[in-house]
This record gives C-alpha cells, sequence and structure tokens, in this order.
C-alpha cells in the first residue's frame, strides 16, 4: 500500500507486509469491518496491526456500494456503476476509509478518512484502482485515476485516516 508508506514513513512508521489472512465481516460501514477485521487478525496472529478498508457512498444509490465496493466493482464494473446512474440527478459521492489499530490484547481503535466527490460518465486516467477512474473529489478536476500518488494522498480517503492514525501513533507513543 503506497499511500501508507508515503505517510508513514516520513514520520518513522515502517509498514512490514503481513501474509495471514483474516476474516472479513459483511457490516454496513467501513469502520466496523476494519475494526473486526484487526481485532480478529491481531488476536488469531499475535502481532499489533493495523487494517484499512474502504468503500464507495454514492448518494443517489441509498450509500451503495458502500462497503461493498471490492465486490461490485468485480461483478459489475466500472460500467455497471455508471448504468445504475443513468437517469439519476445527484452525482454526489464520497470514497470512505477507515484504519484500524489493534494490540493483540486490546480494542481496536479506529481512524476515519472522507473525501466527497462527483461520479463522472466516462472514466478517466490510467493510475489507482477501483472506481477512481469515475470519481472527481469536491473543487478538483482530475479524478483519482489521473493524479499523482502524491495529489493522491493530499486528498484522499485514505490519506486521511492514515494521517489521523499517524498523529494519533506519534503521540501515544511519547
Amino acid at each position: 500500500m503506497e499511500e501508507a508508506r508515503m505517510i508513514l514513513s516520513p514520520i518513522g512508521i515502517r509498514q512490514l507486509p503481513f501474509d495471514g489472512k483474516g476474516v472479513e465481516v459483511q457490516a454496513s460501514t467501513v469502520s466496523e469491518v476494519a475494526a473486526y477485521s484487526a481485532r480478529t487478525a491481531s488476536r488469531q496472529y499475535g502481532k499489533t496491526l493495523i487494517v484499512e478498508d474502504a468503500g464507495l457512498f454514492v448518494d443517489a444509490l441509498d450509500g451503495f456500494p458502500g462497503p461493498f465496493s471490492s465486490y461490485v466493482f468485480k461483478t459489475l464494473g466500472i460500467a455497471g456503476l455508471i448504468d445504475l446512474l443513468e437517469g439519476k440527478r445527484s452525482r454526489k459521492a464520497s470514497f470512505r476509509s477507515a484504519v484500524a489499530y489493534c494490540e493483540p490484547s486490546g480494542k481496536p481503535i479506529v481512524f476515519d478518512g472522507l473525501v466527497s466527490g462527483r461520479i463522472i460518465r466516462q472514466p478517466v486516467g490510467a493510475r489507482g484502482f477501483g472506481f477512481d477512474p469515475v470519481f472527481v473529489p469536491d473543487q478538483g478536476k482530475k479524478t483519482m485515476a489521473q493524479m499523482t500518488l502524491e495529489e493522491k494522498c493530499e486528498v484522499s480517503h485514505r490519506g486521511t485516516a492514515l494521517r489521523k492514525f499517524a498523529a494519533w501513533y506519534v503521540k501515544a507513543q511519547r
């Protein structure tokens, strides 16, 4: 996860890859998913972990696909999302991220991030992943898929959640 490395490395938090497989609960918020996954994996493997979950929440679709974004992307794709918005007046949407930190014997601490924007009618850009090519943040002109990693980290939901985690972690270590 390049965004995590870019945000956490400068303040001395090393990101180490972890190959353990966790359980992802189906829930109505990304915060619930991240917290559950962090708690169960941390206890199962006896390690302090951070787990991130994210989703695209489309206003005209009552927040769908939300925490099911990965599944919806795999099954319907970008074209399917655009089809679902056909005839809808509003194209407002938000990306939400939750970063959950958990020690093996502790409770998860969750840090949320959000970026509001809109869904455009055709994909633009080759960077990023998922629904990035059709999401333009508010006051922006580029899709998330057109942005450099640096630009995306500045405005993204994941960047916001990771910066909140980093600030808490640095303070907690004093």
